[in-house]
């Protein structure tokens, strides 16, 4: 017989609040148009982004990510003292070590909290809110902040015609606690390895330490490919995520995919047989493609601008790089 104490959770988890923050500055298309040929109704009809947000210098991954995490935890109505660990999802954040989920719990008052980074591409704020659940009802913290972060424009390669017009940059975060009542459900998640190669790093940073080529890493995509594997296989992801928390779509107010393109959104709700009644998240138009951020951005947009209110039954799914997907059911903070 096992001498263990048992943990100490709680049955549920829930988001109890949400934050965001968008750079100051503000990038069209036409900006993008310099270094690209192409145009803004080509830019549009492929990937429905009008403008995006770019960092500056002072925007870095831990500044923008302490003012999102600032507004969660006020959101929250909770103390910084109270966090129990703070989970870091970016693909751009350049050291590898130490993670930069350290600093910022530094940096937000948190105390001496569990913090660690993930890198699951746009499925990462996916993941950490999956690990946070497990950590509220385990039991090994009362409250979680998590963060999706990037500064994807240090990774955009801008001749590239294929991707200079995606990609953004931004922090969300959310608090997670625990709940009387389910409010996030079973996250049905995982990887299709032997499609890594349709979206990844140009150059491994081994090689550009050891032969210095001329052109800085950058992120690159097969996009037919990419397409045809998100439209049809994650509609598949989310009916299953809508399955494992005994959601029918009719039950849905809000649907908050990744903000990846415009088109793969129209196209999942399609497929989905999304009801008209339900509130579509489409934040790519004027915030791009920000990978780990864009599913609590667009969910802290929703909020603040009354399209979706507290309480309301939400479907979310991040799928990218790796290529790793995460769905699931959650209700709002």
């Amino acid at each position: 017989m096992s001498k263990i104490k048992p943990s100490q959770g709680v049955p549920y988890a829930r988001i109890m609040g949400v934050g965001g923050y968008r750079p100051t500055r503000v990038v069209p298309n036409e900006v993008i148009l310099e270094t690209i040929d192409s145009s803004d109704e080509w830019i549009r009809s492929r990937s429905g982004i009008a403008t995006r947000h770019w960092a500056s210098d002072e925007e870095t991954v831990a500044a923008m990510s302490v003012e999102a995490s600032g507004k969660a935890i006020a959101d929250a109505g909770i103390t910084p003292s109270q966090i129990g660990a703070v989970i870091v999802s970016t693909v751009s954040h350049f050291k590898q070590t130490p993670a930069i989920a350290t600093e910022i719990a530094h940096r937000i008052g948190a105390g001496k909290p569990a913090a660690f980074d993930i890198s699951a591409g746009c499925a990462g704020f996916g993941y950490g809110l999956t690990l946070a659940k497990g950590m509220i009802v385990e039991g090994s913290a009362q409250y979680v902040l998590v963060i999706g972060v990037e500064r994807l424009s240090d990774l955009t390669d801008l001749n590239d015609r294929a991707t200079a017009f995606l990609f953004g940059d931004g922090a969300g975060a959310v608090i997670v606690g625990p709940s009387k009542v389910p409010a996030i459900g079973p996250t049905v998640w995982g990887s299709e390895g032997d499609k890594s190669e349709t979206i990844k790093q140009t150059v491994a940073w081994d090689t550009f330490h050891a032969e210095r080529p001329e052109k800085f890493p950058a992120i690159t995509q097969e996009g037919q490919a990419v397409f045809r594997w998100a439209v049809f296989e994650m509609a598949k992801v989310a009916q299953q995520a809508l399955d494992a928390a005994g959601i029918a779509p009719e039950d849905l107010d809000v649907f908050i995919p990744h903000q990846a393109n415009m088109r793969i959104i129209d196209s999942m709700v399609k497929t989905l047989k999304l009801p008209e009644h339900v509130t579509v998240a489409r934040d790519v138009e004027t915030t791009g493609n920000t990978s780990a951020a864009s599913i609590p951005l667009a969910m802290e947009r929703l909020l603040a601008t009354g399209q979706a209110k507290s309480g309301d039954t939400a479907l979310v799914i991040g799928f990218g790089a790796g290529l790793v997907y995460a769905a699931t059911v959650v209700t709002l903070p």
